[in-house]
């Protein structure tokens, strides 16, 4: 029978698990780091999980599909009450972490850094696109988390560059907008994008590439990815 029914574009997925906490009944699971609708018969099509992906994976399309079976998800999920409940899943972007770092207080000097932030504002939703400082720029796009992650973001990573901060997740913004504009508007050299190493996180990647797209201008980038504990990950 043709239905309503979730598509999960896997392209877009980031593996955050918020869309399988969503479904009540337990249509959607995690399999390698991307979301699947694992049978036709227990998606009811309404759409639960579409609000809480924060990356726009998910859309309801029409199509044939077996019917919903509320007898059979009702069953499945009693089957899973019955069973040792397992650890809610958290995105890795929520788990909690305490990291520790070795330091030797016989050879930790205290040195005196300079700021290499070159404008203001840094944030993505509130710089304009027609500032000066952008023509002619090398530009970084960092997830503000970089900046406290990584001690020495200014020297590698911001130095003669516009620095842009965001979090893709917390902001109810699309950056790609504010970033084709820019891109529209200034001869820019190139593009480096510092995210962290948390799913959530590769939006401020796409933002990137499809601003890039959009813009039709082919300029040099590329990303490099900081993990919690302030390392830089080859990618």
């Amino acid at each position: 029978m043709k239905r309503k029914i979730v598509k999960i574009h896997e392209d877009r997925c980031n593996g955050c698990g918020l869309c399988v906490d969503a479904c009540h009944e337990g249509a959607l699971e995690l399999i390698d780091g991307k979301a699947v609708l694992i049978s036709d018969s227990y998606c009811d099509g309404l759409g639960d999980c579409l609000p809480e992906c924060p990356v726009d994976a998910i859309e309801i399309i029409e199509r044939d599909a077996e019917e919903f079976d509320k007898e059979l998800v009702e069953k499945r999920m009693a089957e899973r009450n019955k069973a040792i409940k397992p650890q809610p899943f958290v995105c890795p972007g929520h788990q909690t972490k305490e990291i520790k770092h070795v330091t030797n207080p016989e050879t930790t000097q205290k040195i005196q850094l300079n700021s290499q932030l070159r404008q203001w504002p840094v944030q993505i939703k509130l710089v304009s696109p027609n500032a000066p400082y952008f023509d002619g720029a090398h530009i970084l796009v960092a997830a503000d988390c970089t900046a406290f992650a990584y001690a020495n973001i200014h020297e590698d990573f911001m130095k003669g560059k516009i620095t842009l901060i965001g979090c893709p997740k917390l902001d109810n913004v699309d950056y790609s907008e504010k970033l084709t504009a820019i891109l529209k508007n200034n001869d820019v050299k190139s593009i480096t994008v510092l995210r962290m190493d948390v799913p959530c996180c590769s939006g401020i990647v796409n933002a990137v590439k499809t601003a890039l797209l959009n813009s039709g201008k082919m300029i040099p980038w590329g990303f490099k990815v900081v993990s919690t504990d302030g390392k830089v990950i080859e990618n």
